[in-house]
């Protein structure tokens, strides 16, 4: 019988494209916690983002699945893409709670994302179903303080890579081997993922 995991990490995103910061806060966050597994779950539609996603679901969901098929203890999520509407946080937990019964859920966020999180839709049912392991992130974020308590800060080095910046040397036609696992960038040429969605937009 395979163990199941007790202590399982989420990690929600559009990951459009999915870069090396990522896997490292993963793994930042899996030694923080003592996570038996990280769950990448890809995001269809993101309420919090003012644009949508540049990069298709399936796109996103196969870059994510290639960036992890080396990743101990990593797996892609497929929880919000299969349902219809917003992919709101609250009822992604409720999902997988439902789905790995008396597992621990550990919502991994930056703390721009923390700072956020009184304003998502049901924030007291998500601090009650996952702790919260909160990733460094260059700038000043104040934490509210109905927050105290509910999360720990994961000892990260703050990094300003984001899916932005690789979208943009991408655009540039510039290599972004150095910020992108190359299965993802063989991914991207071979798709042509980002050949007509440009360099804009937030990620």
């Amino acid at each position: 019988m395979a163990h199941k995991p007790k202590r399982i990490g989420v990690f929600g995103g559009t990951f459009d494209p999915i870069h090396n910061a990522h896997l490292a806060m993963a793994q930042a966050a899996m030694r923080s916690a003592g996570l038996d597994r990280v769950l990448f779950v890809v995001s269809a539609s993101p309420p919090h983002k003012r644009r949508g996603p540049l990069a298709g679901a399936e796109d996103r969901y196969a870059m994510v699945s290639e960036a992890l098929a080396d990743e101990p203890g990593m797996a892609p999520s497929r929880v919000e893409l299969d349902r219809p509407g917003p992919s709101y946080m609250a009822d992604t937990l409720r999902i997988l709670q439902d789905e790995y019964g008396d597992a621990e859920l550990f919502l991994i966020l930056g703390m721009d994302s923390l700072s956020d999180l009184p304003n998502w839709r049901a924030p007291q049912d998500i601090l009650g179903r996952a702790r919260i392991l909160a990733i460094p992130r260059p700038g000043h974020w104040s934490v509210p303080e109905s927050l105290n308590g509910h999360y720990e800060v994961v000892p990260f080095q703050e990094t300003t890579l984001s899916s932005t910046a690789v979208r943009a040397r991408i655009a540039s036609g510039e290599p972004c081997d150095d910020l992108v696992p190359p299965c993802v960038v063989r991914l991207i040429e071979e798709r042509a993922i980002y050949d007509d969605t440009g360099a804009d937009g937030a990620g």
